[in-house]
């Protein structure tokens, strides 16, 4: 094996997050990330649209920084950087040299599914993680250009770990599974370690099974919310496959591309084929299923990896290529960081192209001021007024922001903390049509609308004023559940 490049792995794992955490004070809040904050103060072994691990991480750094965003944030950051090096080794495993490896750490690095998500602290960077240290061990395990290690234990171990993170996880087991039953190498698959390494995962798996099925499985009625379009990041079938274009870089397709077209004919990493099958198995089952585009993203650091050999051969091959490969790879760099980090003033965004190839540029602006305006309304109402919410975002910023508010909400987990007190006779719903409130509450006046500053989810919300509950909160509760 061409040894590691371990400095300048490093060094460009690191300049990642740094860059990272220069922006990470920029605008403010994810939705996501302010319903973290509030879910992991309700521990628990699951909830219902995800795992626990990283609401309770969040808590626990929001916790002990005193509420600091560059603080939580750092997280995501350090995830985003370990990513890059992971990509570096995982070129290693396929064969790369010291320069194909550093190619692969800075492809990974500079590309949109490592930026964007590397920005804020939610589970898909943390998903892209395990993903990649996943296939980086299966590569091993399988042996590309060495004897097969027994690293069996390790995955998992990180594929248990992965699970308590996002349970997309299980998708890319299954494909990999499915790879090496089509195209090997079967004989791995033989060994005792292969059970044991299941089974480990499966127990570290097992109290978030456990929780999902004392409490109906929700989290199939998320995906089947999600699967007909019941989310922001949503996307159509046509948009799907372009995204797979996109999402990465338009210059960076010219190495993910070589890198797929390589694991299946370069005899030389012939055990790596698994991957490929892998790829289009989960190209195919989320394209049919309604999944979202980023699902497929964990892949890419794998197949950058993989291009990075052949780019850096042809590169060679030109005294001009080496210019020409590092102008593409900033102009890639620049476009991908103005789209996926804060780097424009906060009210830029919305009257640029950004917001429809990144909405969450425009997700991360106007919380504090949703947050004020609800109060102000809460306050000229009588005593015991509560507020009710259209999504968890909107619950979030209010449990940030204004604390001293009551908020509730029927969107996912926020539903499972309960409804108002049964004396609550008067809400301001946030976000409610009104003709959806009269169906629960006597009387309902629209007074205010929500501006935010920016055209994003939460930008003309309506603030509606409802009182007299038809029914008991008991019995109107179930109504008001909502998944997506």
């Amino acid at each position: 094996m061409p040894p590691i490049a371990r400095r300048p792995l490093s060094l460009v794992g690191a300049a990642t997050s740094v860059l990272l955490l220069l922006f990470s004070a920029r605008y403010g809040y994810h939705r996501d990330e302010l319903y973290f904050l509030v879910a992991g103060g309700h521990p628990a072994f699951g909830y219902v649209d995800q795992p626990p691990l990283v609401p309770l991480l969040a808590h626990a750094v929001d916790a002990v920084s005193g509420g600091s965003i560059v603080a939580l944030r750092a997280v995501a950051a350090v995830a985003a950087g370990v990513l890059v090096v992971v990509g570096g080794l995982i070129a290693r495993e396929l064969g790369g040299d010291r320069d194909a490896q550093v190619l692969a750490a800075v492809c990974v690095a500079i590309s949109g599914t490592t930026l964007a998500p590397g920005h804020l602290m939610t589970t898909t960077i943390v998903d892209l993680l395990v993903w990649s240290v996943l296939l980086w061990l299966l590569l091993r395990c399988v042996g590309v250009g060495r004897a097969p290690t027994r690293e069996w234990l390790l995955v998992g171990l990180v594929a248990g770990i992965g699970l308590e993170v996002k349970t997309l996880v299980v998708a890319l087991l299954a494909a990999c599974l499915v790879g090496l039953v089509v195209v090997g190498p079967r004989e791995v698959l033989r060994s005792w370690r292969v059970l044991a390494a299941a089974a480990i995962a499966l127990a570290l798996w097992a109290p978030n099974l456990l929780w999902q099925a004392t409490h109906d499985w929700p989290q199939l009625e998320l995906s089947r919310a999600i699967a007909v379009g019941g989310s922001a990041t949503s996307s159509s079938p046509a948009e799907f496959v372009l995204l797979q274009l996109v999402q990465v870089s338009p210059v960076l397709v010219l190495v993910w591309g070589p890198g797929l077209w390589r694991l299946w004919r370069d005899p030389d990493v012939r055990r790596a084929r698994f991957v490929v099958v892998a790829y289009v198995v989960l190209f195919v089952g989320f394209l049919l299923t309604g999944g979202k585009a980023y699902y497929l993203a964990g892949l890419y650091p794998t197949l950058l990896a993989a291009g990075a050999v052949p780019v850096v051969a042809f590169v060679r091959r030109g005294s001009g290529r080496v210019l020409g490969l590092a102008v593409a790879l900033g102009v890639s760099l620049l476009v991908t960081a103005v789209i996926t980090l804060p780097v424009l003033p906060p009210t830029m965004p919305a009257d640029t192209p950004v917001p429809d190839l990144n909405s969450d540029s425009v997700e991360t602006v106007g919380w504090p001021a949703l947050a004020d305006t609800v109060a102000a309304v809460v306050a000229e109402q009588p005593p015991g007024t509560v507020v009710l919410t259209a999504n968890y975002g909107e619950a979030g910023a209010l449990a940030r922001y204004r604390p001293e508010v009551e908020v509730y909400s029927g969107h996912n987990a926020f539903w499972s903390w309960g409804p108002p007190p049964a004396d609550a006779t008067t809400v301001v719903a946030v976000g409610i049509a009104p003709a959806e409130l009269r169906r629960w509450f006597a009387s309902t006046t629209l007074v205010d609308r929500i501006d935010t500053g920016v055209d994003n989810e939460e930008q003309g919300a309506l603030l509606v004023v409802a009182s007299g509950p038809r029914q008991e909160w008991a019995v109107l509760w179930p109504l008001m559940r909502r998944f997506g």
